[in-house]
């Protein structure tokens, strides 16, 4: 089984999310309990969110100008409570989501980076060939053409043969090496 191809951090995520929902759950019993909480964190939003709908509500009807009354405390409380609970299943979702999304970020750039690293080093590479490319063909062009050392040859060859002719005492197997 191969650990390194499961994704831990998605699962970690995703357990995040899991526990944040007890958690919503929780902070909602709180909310409902306390009278701080329920005066100034639950009470406006849930006032404004309810008043937001039914203006909404009212203008999709046809009713414009309509005077919206408040909900009792006890409404207003409870939806505030359920506001309170989603927004903190959302801000936990979206934070997991912020944190994948650099997660994966910082991962196309170190990829990114090695890419680059690995071009450059082949550029130099490519170089370093390119300057040694250059040196053999200096040695070449150096070199002497074949055509002058086969003259050079030939001429070895004539002298070789003059002298033997000269000197009829030698023995024979010196002329047999090759130059």
């Amino acid at each position: 089984m191969v650990v390194g191809a499961f994704p831990m951090a998605k699962l970690l995520y995703l357990g995040i999310r899991q526990v944040s929902k007890p958690l919503a759950n929780r902070i909602k019993e709180a909310a409902r309990r306390s009278e701080f909480f329920k005066t100034y964190i639950c009470l406006p939003p849930a006032q404004l969110y309810h008043w937001v709908e039914m203006r909404t509500k009212m203008r999709i009807m046809g009713f414009r100008g309509t005077v919206i009354k408040p909900l009792n405390e006890e409404a207003a409380a409870e939806l505030g409570a359920e506001l309170l609970g989603e927004a903190t299943i959302f801000i936990v979702g979206g934070g997991c989501l912020v944190l994948e999304y650099w997660r994966h970020q910082m991962q196309q750039r170190h990829k990114e980076e090695e890419q680059q690293a690995a071009w450059n080093a082949l550029q130099d590479e490519v170089g370093r060939l390119a300057l040694t490319l250059e040196a053999l063909q200096a040695q070449v062009q150096a070199a002497p053409p074949q055509a002058a050392l086969e003259e050079l040859r030939a001429e070895v060859r004539e002298v070789r043969a003059q002298l033997k002719a000269c000197d009829p005492g030698r023995p024979q197997a010196v002329s047999s090496s090759k130059m």
